[in-house]
Order: structure tokens, then sequence, then C-alpha cells
């Protein structure tokens, strides 16, 4: 995590300098010694957490956070308990009054790490739920292949083939058809054997133990036939 430590004493930002060094996940980008060189910071750099005393000259902790339009995790760390309230008012992650303890402070470091990863996976799932595409490794490139196009999928040992609209030869993936599945959404597409995904698009007839992609036959798994007979229901 990308931080930078706003105090206007040098002692104190020289503290907060060496607790941050101690945190091996927090990346100190810079130290500041009041909130206008913190701004100018924000505005050249991504900034995950700001560490910021609140009695400061000129533009005081509070009063530079509430102006943040984009605001990164912050957590306060200040002599006066009076601003607490206010403090978490603004939602900040932590208010740590002075002089901060090692693992007290810590603490607070742990507490932005989980509310940062946290984050993380949530923007990660948004790109993935909205993106209609996803990208392989062949032959030492990304090869970007839409959703759209994938007609089945066919595991074989170490690697999987992609059969795609209008490619004559299947795309060879060094994978496995797990993590496949993993990366594709559940509404498109589905497992119907230990072998075989198939885009449900595709699809046009199901027989006992078969699934049908036009003239192509492939069989269903046995434990992968409740999944099949509810798909069918489901558009009855």
């Amino acid at each position: 995590m990308k931080c930078i430590a706003i105090d206007d004493e040098p002692l104190a930002l020289r503290l907060l300098q060496d607790n941050i060094s101690k945190v091996p996940y927090l990346e100190l980008i810079a130290a500041c010694r009041n909130a206008f060189d913190a701004l100018k910071v924000l505005e050249e750099q991504n900034v995950d957490l700001i560490f910021i005393d609140i009695q400061m000259p000129g533009l005081t902790g509070l009063q530079f956070v509430s102006t943040l339009q984009t605001r990164p995790l912050v957590i306060f760390i200040t002599a006066y308990k009076e601003f607490a309230l206010e403090g978490y008012n603004l939602a900040v992650v932590d208010y740590l009054v002075k002089p901060v303890a090692l693992d007290r402070f810590i603490i607070a470091c742990n507490r932005a790490k989980e509310l940062y990863e946290l984050k993380l996976n949530k923007y990660a799932a948004v790109v993935k739920a909205e993106a209609d595409y996803f990208f392989v490794n062949v032959d030492y490139s990304q090869l970007k292949i839409k959703f759209s196009d994938i007609i089945w999928i066919e595991g074989v040992r170490d690697y999987i083939k992609i059969h795609l609209t209008g490619n004559a030869q299947p795309v060879l993936v060094r994978s496995n058809l797990k993590s496949m599945e993993e990366q594709l959404p559940l509404k498109l597409f589905i497992r119907i054997h230990k072998s075989f995904m198939v885009a449900i698009s595709s699809i046009t007839a199901v027989r006992k133990s078969n699934v049908f992609l036009d003239n192509l036959e492939l069989p269903i798994g046995e434990t992968y036939r409740d999944a099949v007979e509810q798909l069918v229901k489901q558009t009855r």
C-alpha cells in the first residue's frame, strides 16, 4: 500500500516514518510538513493510505481530509483526544493518540490493509462482471478471447482447448478446466463433464446422456447431470 505521512512537527514526522518502515506492506512515498505539500503529492501520485496529524497551521488535518474529493484511507495521529468524534465522522480507519505504541500502530495499519483488500476485491468483481472477454497466454502473448466467441472448451491433461467461432483450430492454453471455470460467467457457460465445458448459447439439444452443439455430440458426466437437467428445466 502506498502511503504518505503528514505532520508539521519534525520529530513526530520522523517517528511516524520509522513506524511505517516497520510495516512490510506499506510503502512511504512522501513525508510532508503541511497539508499543501500533501495535496501536490496526491495530484501527482496514487496514494492508498494517509497518516495525518490534526493540529497543523494553515489547514488542519480535519479540514484537509474533508476537502478531498477522492479520498484514500485515512489514519489520524494526534495529541488531542477531543477531535476523535469529528475524525470518525469522516469515516477514517483509525484515530491514534500520541505517543503511539508500535503495536497499536500496527493494529491500525492492519485495519487499513483489510479495508484496502476489500476495496480491491470489490473492484475486481465489478470489472469481471462487466467484462465480456478475458486474456489467455498463448505463444508468449496475451490473447484476448470474447465470451461470445467460445463454443466449447476441452480439458486435455495440463492443457485446455478453446474452440471458437470461425476458428478451424482450437486455441491451446496451458491451464485446466477448473481455472477456466473460475474465469467464465456461470450464466453463459456450463460444465457438463470433467473434460468439457460448453457455452449455453451453443447448445442445440440435450438428449439423455449427451449434449449437442450442432453436429457435435458431447457426453454428460454423472457428476454434472443434475446441473444440465436444471438448466433445461429453467428454460421450459
